[in-house]
């Protein structure tokens, strides 16, 4: 099921409670979203479902028009999240990387909603979580963007559930920015982050060296901060996991990372994967061979990615503790 921004929050909260981080994909196509979904139902978990701006402007959904390509997204997830093979996975779709001068106008349209219309009804197609790219902003620019966003909630009367992050990877995120940036939101706008994404020691992308300065005692140290600063416990979102030794992920996830971005590796994997099916198929591929039309199809080369793909998600999954939940959080819903 494709969850609303409140049952995102529910969800959100029920990580935190249950000590396991959710798997936050930056799927990069219709075929990489079906497979996080086949590996999400395998394993009995939740499963973030998270776009960028490359993604919504990119050939396999917007051409250019990243509004276009954001409905495309949310209603090609909604008919898969809502269909009998997968309406008991929790799905949360988020919006990641969004930045630039478009940033603001679109995330306040998908806030409103965006009008999927048929012949006998109109839907309103919300993302479930939002987030904002703050590495090109001033503290006060994220602020007030944040802000903005919240206020866009507010005056179209819907319900909106926030991911705020520091520049995650330029530094550790002291304290007194965690203060200054949260609090201020918190004064303005209590209750609408659900989600604070600091620099923890991780970067973007893969690092050659690791990443020597993530500590579990960072995730733990802004947990606590977080609940003195708003009073309630909020938990935090990963970014730059590709390369995370697994001792540190499952670490983290137990002790308040919630929300862990994949995308670097998972990129990787299925290009990797690609480039095998290519050079392994290249004699079904000439013309004058009998299975050249199978092997050529669409669906040729993404069965073999799949076969590579989804045990690396579902491993994912478990490393982060995240098996069996989904059927645990389906039931507190209930």
């Amino acid at each position: 099921m494709l969850l609303n921004p409140d049952q995102a929050r529910a969800l959100l909260a029920h990580a935190l409670e249950n000590q396991y981080a959710i798997l936050a994909v930056n799927a990069d196509s219709h075929a990489a979203v079906i497979d996080c979904l086949e590996a999400a139902r395998s394993c009995d978990a939740p499963i973030i479902i998270e776009t960028s701006l490359w993604q919504l402007q990119g050939h396999s959904y917007g051409r250019g028009d990243a509004l276009l390509g954001a409905a495309r997204y949310l209603a090609d997830l909604q008919v898969l999240a809502g269909s009998e093979r997968y309406s008991d996975i929790p799905v949360i779709f988020h919006t990641d990387h969004i930045k630039g001068p478009i940033a603001m106008q679109l995330l306040c349209l998908l806030i409103e909603g965006y009008p999927l219309i048929s012949d006998t009804q109109k839907m309103l197609l919300h993302p479930s979580t939002i987030s904002l790219d703050a590495s090109e902003l001033t503290d006060e620019e994220n602020i007030a963007s944040i802000c903005k966003l919240a206020l866009a909630a507010s005056a179209a009367g819907k319900s909106v559930t926030l991911e705020m992050e520091s520049a995650v990877d330029d530094e550790i995120t002291p304290p007194g920015k965690t203060k200054k940036l949260i609090g201020s939101v918190e004064e303005q706008y209590p209750g609408v982050i659900h989600l604070w994404a600091p620099g923890l020691g991780t970067q973007h992308g893969f690092s050659a060296e690791g990443f020597p300065e993530f500590s579990v005692d960072h995730v733990t140290a802004n947990v606590e901060l977080l609940e003195q600063l708003t009073g309630r416990r909020i938990g935090l979102a990963l970014h730059g996991s590709s390369g995370l030794p697994a001792e540190q992920l499952s670490a983290a996830a137990q002790a308040g990372v919630i929300k862990v971005n994949w995308s670097s590796e998972s990129l990787a994997i299925r290009s990797q994967a690609a480039q095998e099916f290519y050079q392994t198929h290249s004699e079904q591929l000439q013309r004058s061979h009998k299975q050249w039309k199978t092997t050529a199809m669409d669906n040729g080369l993404q069965s073999y990615i799949s076969k590579a793909y989804i045990p690396i998600v579902e491993k994912r999954i478990s490393l982060l503790h995240g098996s069996g939940q989904a059927s645990s959080f389906i039931s507190q819903m209930s």
